[in-house]
C-alpha cells in the first residue's frame, strides 16, 4: 500500500513539473519580475512625422501626456482601484483640446461632435460604454456610470445622454467642444469633398486618406493596481466627417477596450472599422489564454499580422497581469506614455 502510494506521489509530482514546461520562457521570467502595479496610455496613432510637428505642439503633447498619466499613477501608488487609475487618467485627455476626446473630439459631417466610450473591470469582466453622445462633458464617467449603475453594457445617442442627466454628470453645452483647429479640418474635408468627388460616389470620402489619418488622438488607459486587477478604457471623438450616426470600435467591448485579470488590459487606437473586424482587443486576450504565448507576443500578431493584412491602421497599449506593458503600432506614430511602480516616465510619439 505504501508503495502505491508513493507511485501516485511520484506520478503527480512529474505531472506538476511537465505541465510548467508548457509555460514559455517569457511567462516565466514575467512572473519572477511582477511588477506591483502599472500604467500605459495611448492618445492617438496614426502619421505622426517628427517633421510636420512644431518643437512647441510636441512639448504641449508631451507634457499633457505625463500630466494624464500621473494622475493614474498617484492613484495606484496609493492603493487606489485601476478602474479610478483608468477613468481619472483618461478624464485629463478629454479635458483638454489636444485630443480626439472630450474637448477636443472631432466634426461630424453635419458639423456636430458625437463622443464614444468605453470602460472595461478585468476582475468582474463588467463593462459600461456610451456612443454618439453630444453634451456629457466627460464620456468615460458615463462609460463607467453606465457599468456601475445600470444593468445594460451599452447605451447610445439621446438614450445615453439622459441617462448622463439622471445620474448627475456633468452635461455642457454643445459648444464647449468648438475647437477651432477640428472645425478647419472639417471644412478643409468637406472642400475636398466638393472638388474631388462625383456626385454619385459621396459614400467613398469616409474611406478617404485625408479622413482616416484625422483619426488622431483618440485617447485610452490600460492599469494594473496591487491588488492584481486590471482595467482599461477608451474614449473618442471619432472619425471626422463621419455620418449617418457611424460608431467606430472605442465603445465596442473586445475591438478597443477589453480586460481581464487571467490576462490583460488592452486600449485600442486607428482605424475603427477594422478594429471591430479584427476584434483586436479581444484577441490579444484570447492569444494568451488560449495559446499561452506573452502579451508582447499577442500585440504583435495582432497589429502587425492580422490587422495590418486586412488593410487596417492603429495600435494598441496594454498592461498584462505581471505588470508588463506593451505599445504596438502600425503607424508612423502614436502619442503614448508608460510608468511603473518604481516612477520609470517613459513618453513617446514616434516610431523610435
Amino acid at each position: 500500500m505504501k508503495k502505491l502510494v508513493y507511485l501516485v506521489l511520484v506520478l503527480l509530482a512529474f505531472t506538476s513539473c511537465k505541465n510548467e514546461s508548457k509555460l514559455p520562457v517569457e511567462h516565466v521570467q514575467q512572473q519572477k519580475e511582477k511588477q506591483e502595479f502599472s500604467i500605459i496610455i495611448h492618445g492617438g496613432a496614426g502619421t505622426i512625422l517628427k517633421e510636420n510637428m512644431s518643437a512647441e505642439k510636441e512639448a504641449a503633447y508631451k507634457t499633457t501626456l505625463e500630466e494624464a498619466i500621473r494622475v493614474g499613477y498617484n492613484i495606484l501608488k496609493n492603493g487606489g482601484s485601476s478602474l479610478d487609475a483608468v477613468q481619472k487618467t483618461i478624464n485629463v485627455m478629454e479635458d483638454s483640446p489636444l485630443f480626439n476626446a472630450g474637448k477636443g473630439a472631432v466634426f461630424t459631417n453635419a458639423g456636430t461632435n458625437e463622443h464614444d466610450a468605453s470602460i472595461m473591470d478585468g476582475k468582474t469582466l463588467n463593462a459600461g460604454a456610451s456612443a454618439g453622445t453630444t453634451i456629457v462633458k466627460n464620456p468615460i464617467n458615463l462609460a463607467r456610470t453606465v457599468m456601475d449603475q445600470s444593468p445594460h453594457v451599452m447605451l447610445s445617442g439621446n438614450g445615453a445622454n439622459t441617462f448622463a442627466k439622471e445620474q448627475g454628470l456633468q452635461i455642457v453645452d454643445p459648444d464647449y467642444f468648438y475647437t477651432e483647429r477640428r472645425h478647419k479640418s472639417l471644412e478643409k474635408i468637406k472642400e475636398t469633398e466638393k472638388l474631388e468627388l462625383d456626385h454619385d460616389d459621396k459614400t467613398a470620402l469616409f474611406y478617404d486618406a485625408d479622413i482616416k489619418n484625422s483619426k488622431f488622438g483618440t485617447v485610452g488607459c490600460a492599469a494594473l493596481d496591487k491588488n492584481g486587477n486590471l482595467a482599461a478604457g477608451t474614449s473618442t471623438g471619432g472619425m471626422t466627417n463621419k455620418r449617418w450616426g457611424r460608431v467606430g470600435d472605442s465603445p465596442i467591448i473586445g475591438a478597443g477596450t477589453y480586460a481581464n485579470n487571467n490576462t490583460c488590459a488592452v486600449s485600442s487606437t486607428g482605424w475603427g472599422e477594422y478594429f471591430i473586424r479584427a476584434m483586436v482587443a479581444y484577441d490579444i486576450s484570447a492569444l494568451m489564454e488560449y495559446k499561452n504565448v506573452s502579451l508582447q507576443e499577442a500585440a504583435k500578431e495582432v497589429i502587425q499580422n492580422k490587422l495590418t493584412n486586412l488593410g487596417g491602421t492603429g495600435g494598441i497599449v496594454a498592461v498584462d497581469k505581471y505588470g508588463t506593458m506593451v505599445a504596438e503600432f502600425n503607424t508612423a506614430g502614436m502619442y503614448r506614455a508608460t510608468m511603473n511602480a518604481k516612477g520609470e516616465l517613459s513618453i513617446g510619439i514616434y516610431k523610435d
